[in-house]
């Protein structure tokens, strides 16, 4: 049963302490008295992984609702129901010019420009506002972080086959020269979500004496916590738990014999294991939706060119190169490997989304998260048939549990459209797109 009460706290409420804030997740307290459910709040996510797939171990072979999963895709069998498989799309923007594939499959992504080798003599590089970024200014303008921009891969991870690596770092444009470069450390994270206030000094002996977030408004936890219901006490203390877990993780990981360092400036105490390291970040950016503290966000789990050894599931060796197999079947297995186990990581991130309530319903049922990339077949560079998944269904805007195959290079940016009308950014075109996407079955 729901807890009514005479009046509501308000949606934007924080606990506060010193120099930090904690924003509350949904309560069924924030709820008006005797009134209506409000209107559930959208969330995008988009989700980035380089050097394309092999075709066969990734798209189902059957089209509609009775489709079976891939072996890329078997680690998402838990949240199946909430999942689109979208085939044939693809980001042709990105083609030829040269060199610079991998560059302009991450700048097309989320903006569908094609962006020209830098080393071209007078050509001047623009880029546009990508989707998220017209998302965010939509949606975002009433929260503490218009979006969120992520990544576990440092720019160092690889290389850049046109000699602009921001293209490669980043899928979000503030405007066409600008990217939104990605935070790659938890602590910095953190800090932007809950840490409101205080010199850098002072948010560096916090940082040095591990003093819990917590522990700071606890106080004012426990006074709100008495005048909460018994289902909303519960709620309230299953968040708290989670932001510890988070903030203890992340401590765990600096008192490793990491220094920390002072803040703003971007200090190094990421963790050693790349699966940590993502986990954490999407629990982050799940906990940011959760409290409304971000309704748009970005993070890059597999840059373009990235080097990556995946030697702990038994694939040694350079991912760029994997990805290049020249059809060799022992190479093509290895790629199929690392996409399997990247697909495992975002899993455990939707299933999060999903056991989170939300006003009427899940958080994942008022998200539309997309996974994918703008290389279709890393070993020739084809921007054709680019892998693309789509969870959540905007609050039944969106029918899941379906492969949807569209005919062959069919824009993303279609896609790109339909994301943004669904969210009140009313455009009719966008990049290079025809139409909108219909998530209908396309005939």
């Amino acid at each position: 049963m729901r807890f009514v009460t005479r009046k509501a706290i308000p949606r934007r409420m924080f606990l506060r302490g010193v120099g930090a804030s904690l924003a509350l997740p949904a309560l069924d307290a924030m709820l008006p008295a005797f009134g209506q459910t409000p209107a559930p709040i959208p969330r995008l996510g988009f989700v980035y992984v380089g050097n394309g797939v092999i075709h066969d171990d990734w798209k189902p072979a059957e089209i509609g609702s009775s489709f079976e999963l891939s072996r890329n895709l078997q680690p998402l069998a838990g949240v199946r129901e909430h999942m689109n498989v979208l085939s044939g799309l693809a980001h042709l923007s990105a083609d030829g010019d040269g060199s610079g594939n991998h560059t302009r499959a991450s700048a097309a992504w989320l903006t569908g420009v094609h962006v020209y080798d830098r080393t071209r003599p007078g050509v001047e590089v623009k880029v546009a506002t990508s989707a998220d970024q017209l998302a965010a200014q939509q949606i975002g303008r009433d929260t503490p972080l218009q979006s969120l921009e992520l990544t576990v891969e440092t720019a160092e991870e690889g290389s850049c086959d046109s000699g602009d690596c921001f293209y490669v770092n980043t899928v979000s444009w503030r405007n066409e020269t600008t990217p939104n470069m990605t935070e790659i450390n938890p602590r910095v994270v953190f800090t932007r979500l809950f840490g409101d206030g205080g010199s850098s000094a002072e948010r560096l002996e916090r940082t040095q004496n591990k003093g819990s977030l917590l522990d700071s408004v606890k106080a004012e936890a426990e006074r709100l916590a008495h005048e909460l219901g018994l289902g909303d006490r519960s709620k309230l203390n299953e968040y708290l738990d989670t932001v510890r877990e988070i903030e203890k993780r992340i401590q765990n990981t600096e008192a490793r014999g990491e220094q920390a360092l002072e803040l703003p400036a971007r200090p190094t105490s990421i963790p050693d294991s790349f699966e940590v390291h993502a986990a954490l970040m999407f629990d982050l950016l799940a906990l940011a939706f959760q409290t409304d503290s971000t309704r748009v966000g970005s993070m890059i789990l597999s840059r373009e060119l990235s080097g990556r050894d995946y030697a702990q599931i038994g694939v040694p060796g350079n991912h760029h190169s994997i990805s290049h197999h020249r059809d060799d079947p022992r190479l093509m297995a290895q790629k199929s490997r690392i996409d399997t186990h990247n697909v495992g990581l975002f899993a455990r991130f939707v299933e999060k989304l999903a056991a989170t309530p939300d006003v009427d319903g899940s958080l994942l049922d008022q998200s539309l998260i997309v996974y994918g990339g703008g290389i279709g077949n890393g070993n020739l560079h084809r921007h054709s048939d680019i892998p693309c998944l789509t969870y959540g269904n905007l609050g039944g805007r969106i029918e899941t549990g379906r492969h949807l195959a569209y005919p062959m290079d069919t824009p993303m940016c279609n896609l790109l459209v339909t994301a943004l009308n669904h969210v009140g950014v009313e455009i009719d075109s966008f990049g290079d797109s025809t139409s909108a996407l219909s998530f209908s079955s396309p005939s």
